[in-house]
């Protein structure tokens, strides 16, 4: 446990740079800044689960945004069940991301992280349904040794992130078709990030966590191989939308 807690430490940021959830003046929809900081205020447990929510009034003030820009933030929290609303009492939070997600990951990014989860969901599942159906001998036999690889970082209980990024490249690569390959080459830091965090709170959570990650992984090889274009696209989804699971809902 304290090795795997020296090896995250050296990976993230000191915890003081993550408290500040004041939203960022970055470019964006001011949407996205409240969401951002909405979410923020719920990982750190200032906006509990069961709490209710400040009104919408309340947050345009405080945030010095308008109530459409609020309620449109809202929505999308909604929409993510993060949070609830009850007629006639307002907005309150059904649930948190994982314990421990701020140690990993500055909080000013954390709702990228999960649109970057939801983005894919939708391009790795159509690759890896054309992995399935038009790989050739070399690149199945490519996206067995990743496994393979992965599969040794769970024997040396190692963090692994080369490892699995690999394993999702070499799927994209077995398309037959570059630009697959070349986004989620173009994207490599932001999806890095999605799965360092699930990785890193994998390592300090119960064993079975990444062994049930590992297991989708092969299962998604399973029906690559077998040429189960449906089957493949569809354990792909899931296996992203598991891992987003496991950090955002504490699954």
């Amino acid at each position: 446990m304290m090795a795997a807690r020296r090896l995250l430490n050296a990976e993230t940021m000191h915890a003081d740079s993550m408290l500040d959830t004041t939203p960022s003046p970055a470019t964006g929809k001011l949407s996205d800044r409240v969401y951002d900081h909405v979410l923020g205020q719920i990982i750190l447990g200032i906006f509990p689960v069961n709490s209710r929510l400040p009104s919408e009034t309340k947050l345009a003030e405080q945030l010095d945004v308008s109530r459409p820009v609020v309620r449109e933030a809202l929505k999308r929290l909604r929409e993510d069940s993060l949070i609830a609303s009850r007629q006639g009492a307002g907005s309150f939070v059904m649930r948190s991301p994982a314990k421990n997600v701020s140690e990993f990951a500055p909080l000013q990014s954390i709702a990228d992280i999960q649109r970057c989860f939801i983005f894919r969901i939708a391009l790795e599942g159509e690759a890896a349904g054309l992995a399935a159906r038009d790989h050739d001998a070399a690149s199945l036999r490519r996206i067995e040794e990743a496994l393979i690889a992965l599969d040794r970082t769970l024997e040396d209980n190692i963090l692994g992130l080369e490892e699995d990024i690999a394993f999702h490249r070499v799927i994209a690569e077995a398309t037959g078709n570059r630009f697959f390959a070349e986004t989620l080459s173009a994207l490599r830091s932001q999806i890095a990030v999605g799965i360092r965090l699930n990785r890193n709170l994998s390592l300090i959570q119960p064993r079975k966590r990444i062994v049930a990650g590992q297991e989708e992984h092969r299962q998604v090889f399973k029906a690559i191989a077998a040429r189960d274009e449906v089957g493949a696209r569809q354990a792909m989804r899931q296996h992203i939308e598991n891992a987003r699971k496991r950090v955002f809902e504490g699954g």
